[in-house]
């Protein structure tokens, strides 16, 4: 199985410059090695069979006659290996000399792919030596004792996926051919190159395939020259990366004297989920100028398989929480979205306050400073921000404490309200028995909670803050007309695994040292709707991750649902591979079992939520992102995560 997977590689070998003899045997053997590491296709640099710098010996007869000749040991090379090679080399023909690409497979040679741009500036001269495919037609020659069509609008096909082909300066150009490729179903661009090191370039060229990679929604390999080319005026330092969808998988070591090899896997499958979700690459496509036929690539024993099962690339457990300095920017950028989302309501519907339940528990603590640096920004006082705490049944004496003193340290208005007695009499008139602790038991606490959040806005022209996160939204872990409603929900679209972060980042960024320390401790306490009593020592004893779950697997679970569209089987695979030696098969397949049932029942909660800002690339919202028949029917999804023999397309 390879999950919509394919491996792939960029070499960067040992070249002596115009010694194609010597560069073919050091190419030969790093396509053997990419064979070993089961990669699909292994990309080199430009005009690797000769070296780049030859320059005025590319007008020799006899280094052309060798690059062919060496173009014919590596077609040997290849007959018995399972992976396709690109290799670069002058190729004369009809009076020109073009600079190309050559695809090898299973001692074939597939095709030819012409450079379209040629750089003649600076340090640059190639139109001294070759002529530019611009408007070259699709032309025919023999190399190599074989038949190939050259052509610059070639799509290759393998088993797994298509790809197509640029060098090096076809991609700084304001049209790049890797466009007209991927909108004709190339899903990875190789890119064959010999750019030069300069001070600020490799940041520049980053730039460059990290946005070409995720305007066109592919992956992108590219194969730069490295030690042994010419140091006459120019420095090669080897440069070699694999992008997918914007973000770098892999990257040689820069400046090396070794020859070197990388390789990772592009999911090809994320990569068509992203194209069909986005119309306006749809759109491109149905105008788009369409390449020739695809060429097929002759692998001899089919798609990549994964060695043991195991991926090379890495798969970050929390996807929704970036990782380093990364983490700081993206909590400030949520911050600021909730606030302002916040900002322009209460400005719309010309609320006098802001009217939150505040139990001492995550999402709570964020929607209260949400509220208050709402009201910050628009220069209203923080008085007008009314939390209430309404200790019920559960409530534990740690966090009705952190509760209160988080009020009063940031100078809102508090107001208290036990619903014990309501609920009591609430259970005398249905003629319930609270010792059941039911449903019945909790479900009624959650609405009178919600009952005095709407009836003190009305008593005090406020606007109710929902509190409730998109981890919870997605597991309907919420009462039905109960938290799950209320005039503005600025946690909507945060998943549980962020809220932490943004609560433990506010405590270090924006408020005082006593404040710092009841975030913090909020922060350490068990996530709990404490809807239940405590034990004997005033601990909680109803711990949401017991009942439904952890919400890293589920938050996990969700992203590759909702932002991917995954089969359960993929996503199982993937946090396997992500949470390998934290948790085992059957826990995974437990919980995942138990995300796709709650996952498709509870649908008709969302149907109907209040509004909220969007902050991150996956929403729930009914109006904007999400739109689910309430009554989908999951069977084929858990049938196909309880039979492990059931294998998918491309499986």
């Amino acid at each position: 199985m390879n999950y919509g997977f394919v491996r792939v590689a960029a070499a960067i070998p040992s070249v002596r410059v115009a010694n194609c003899e010597y560069n073919a045997e050091h190419i030969s053997q790093l396509i053997a090695k990419a064979e070993e590491a089961q990669a699909e296709v292994v990309c080199f640099p430009e005009l690797s069979i000769t070296a780049y710098t030859c320059q005025d010996l590319f007008a020799s007869q006899q280094l052309l006659d060798k690059a062919e000749i060496a173009l014919i040991h590596i077609v040997e090379a290849t007959r018995s290996l399972n992976v396709t090679a690109i290799v670069g080399m002058p190729v004369s023909c009809d009076g020109m000399l073009l600079n190309c690409a050559v695809v090898v497979s299973g001692g074939k040679i597939v095709g030819a792919v012409p450079k379209n741009y040629l750089p003649c500036y600076r340090e640059f001269y190639e139109m001294r030596w070759f002529a530019s495919a611009i408007k070259l037609p699709p032309i025919t020659v023999m190399l190599a004792g074989q038949t190939v069509t050259i052509d610059r609008r070639q799509i290759f096909e393998t088993p797994s996926f298509k790809f197509g082909i640029e060098l090096c300066e076809d991609l700084w150009a304001p049209e790049p051919p890797s466009t007209q490729l991927a909108l004709g179903g190339a899903e990875v661009i190789f890119n064959l190159s010999a750019s030069n090191d300069l001070v600020g370039k490799e940041d520049y060229l980053n730039s460059l395939l990290a946005q070409q990679s995720a305007r066109l929604h592919c992956g992108y390999v590219y194969s730069g020259c490295g030690y042994g080319e010419s140091t006459q005026d120019l420095v090669f330092g080897g440069k070699a990366m694999i992008y997918e969808n914007g973000h770098l998988l892999a990257e040689a070591k820069r400046f090396s004297l070794d020859e070197q090899l990388i390789f990772t896997e592009i999911d090809v499958e994320r990569l068509r989920s992203e194209r069909r979700t986005n119309t306006t690459f749809s759109a491109s496509v149905a105008k788009a100028q369409r390449p020739m036929a695809n060429v097929q690539c002759s692998i001899l024993n089919g798609q990549w398989s994964m060695v043991n099962g195991q991926l090379t690339r890495p798969i970050n457990p929390h996807p929704f929480v970036p990782e380093g300095k990364d983490l700081d920017e993206r909590c400030q950028e949520i911050f600021n979205i909730q606030v302002h989302g916040l900002a322009k309501r209460i400005d719309h519907v010309k609320c006098d306050t802001l009217v939150l339940g505040v139990s001492g528990g995550l999402d709570s603590t964020l929607a209260l400073l949400v509220s208050v640096k709402a009201c910050d920004l628009l220069g209203r006082p923080r008085q007008s921000v009314v939390g209430i705490t309404m200790p019920g049944f559960g409530t534990t004496t740690r966090t009705y404490t952190n509760a209160t003193n988080l009020m009063k340290q940031l100078g809102i208005t508090i107001r208290e309200i036990s619903i014990a007695e309501a609920c009591e009499q609430h259970f005398r008139d249905l003629g319930y028995d609270p010792a059941a602790r039911d449903i019945t038991y909790e479900n009624a606490q959650a609405r009178e909670r919600t009952q005095i959040l709407m009836d003190a806005a009305n008593q005090m022209n406020g606007l109710v803050v929902g509190t409730g996160d998109l981890s919870e939204l997605a597991l309907g872990w919420a009462t039905y007309n109960g938290d799950h409603m209320s005039m503005y929900g600025v946690n909507a679209s945060v998943p549980k695994t962020l809220v932490r972060h943004l609560v433990v980042w506010t405590a270090r960024h924006m408020v005082d040292d006593a404040c710092r320390a009841v975030l913090e401790d909020i922060a350490a306490t068990p996530i709990s709707p404490e809807l239940l009593p405590a034990d004997e020592q005033d601990n909680i004893t109803q711990r949401t991750e017991d009942l439904v779950g952890p919400y890293e697997l589920h938050d996990f679970f969700l992203y590759y649902t909702l932002r991917h569209g995954f089969a359960p089987r993929k996503t199982e695979f993937l946090a396997r591979t992500a949470f390998a030696g934290k948790y085992d098969d059957d826990t995974i397949r437990h919980w995942l079992r138990t995300f796709l049932r709650r996952f498709f029942q509870q649908q008709f909660k969302r149907s109907c939520m209040p509004d909220g800002p969007k902050v991150g690339s996956c929403s729930l919202s009914p109006r904007g992102d999400w739109r689910m028949p309430s009554d989908a029917d999951p069977a084929q999804w858990i049938e196909e995560l309880n039979d492990q023999t059931t294998k998918r397309p491309n499986d």
